[in-house]
């Protein structure tokens, strides 16, 4: 399987203490830059934010270019949470053939095909037969800029 595999030094989520780092009201703009608001509306719980169901969710390190433009990096950890069914498109860790992938799901014609989010890799359809199966629903992505 081209593109992106998943290193499998898989990590669970522990349900801990809220970290207290500040979350700010106002959001900071892409674009125009505008005037800046110093009120804090909350602190931000990381388990809350980003764990929905924390005995079925693991984190994983992505390796790999395949899905690029879904800003799924090479060194990207992913958060995966395998309570929830893959709909149109999600974005799985999935097993094929013994190796383990990532990429967008889809269902075609009745048939599976996995699609990478990098023009250089083909999709990669799931033929009767071979030895597949979803192992969760990537829902967030952490990659590291400084």
């Amino acid at each position: 399987m081209c593109g992106i595999t998943v290193a499998m030094k898989i990590a669970t989520v522990s349900v801990l203490k809220p970290a207290g780092i500040p979350f700010y009201a106002t959001a900071v703009s892409a674009g125009f830059p505008s005037p800046a608001d110093d009120f804090i509306e909350s602190n931000l719980d990381w388990n809350e934010y980003l764990v929905r169901h924390p005995a079925a969710t693991f984190c994983v390190r992505a390796k790999g270019d395949s899905m690029i433009n879904a800003g799924i990096f090479s060194g990207s950890i992913m958060i995966v949470d395998r309570a929830l069914y893959p709909r149109q498109d999600s974005i799985v860790v999935a097993v094929l053939d013994g190796e383990f992938t990532v990429k967008h799901i889809r269902r075609e014609q009745g048939r599976v095909v996995l699609y990478p989010d990098n023009p250089a890799y083909q999709p990669v359809e799931i033929a009767s037969g071979r030895d597949f199966s979803v192992w969760g629903v990537v829902t967030h992505v952490i990659r590291t800029f400084a």
